[in-house]
């Protein structure tokens, strides 16, 4: 079974290392978002352009994904769809959701809505830094090598 890597698009600050790991494993690789992205030129990478409808892309890649596939993504709830499948979620400043971490993201998440929601004004995430980009990447080839892994053991011999 391939992998194939899905990429949150919109707002990924890590699209070019992405395609960069997917090109060096030849991983089919969808690039999803509500507007026209520019992509490489390669049969592998393919753009989807989904409607502007919020969940859109989420949806579409939460649809499509499957068992061993890789998700970038900073968004936490289809995280948690993406792990339901039994597929790895990936945020881009370096950090693989799991199984055992994304109850608490999903309920972290759910307390800062509703702190936003009485007005109160809350800082956003620190800024995307050279050192997320590098721990991103680590984590991306971490989780390809160990999925090539499980899946050539899961082989018939």
């Amino acid at each position: 079974m391939a992998i194939t890597i899905y990429i949150d698009a919109d707002a990924c600050p890590v699209k070019e290392e992405t395609y960069k790991v997917a090109l060096r494993y030849r991983l089919r690789t969808f690039v999803v978002a509500n507007s026209f992205m520019q992509i490489p030129k390669s049969p592998l990478i393919e753009r989807i352009m989904v409607s502007a409808s919020a969940d859109a892309a989420d949806d579409w890649i939460a649809e499509k994904v499957v068992a061993g596939d890789v998700a970038v993504t900073n968004d936490i709830p289809l995280a948690a769809r993406v792990l339901a499948k039994a597929a790895h979620a990936i945020a881009p400043y370096g950090r693989a959701f799991t199984d055992d971490s994304i109850g608490m993201a999903l309920a972290q998440r759910a307390i800062m809505e509703q702190i936003r929601s009485t007005g109160e004004i809350t800082r956003g995430p620190p800024p995307f830094a050279p050192s997320n980009r590098s721990l991103f990447l680590q984590i991306l080839d971490h989780t390809i090598v160990r999925e090539r892994r499980k899946q050539a053991q899961a082989q018939p011999r």
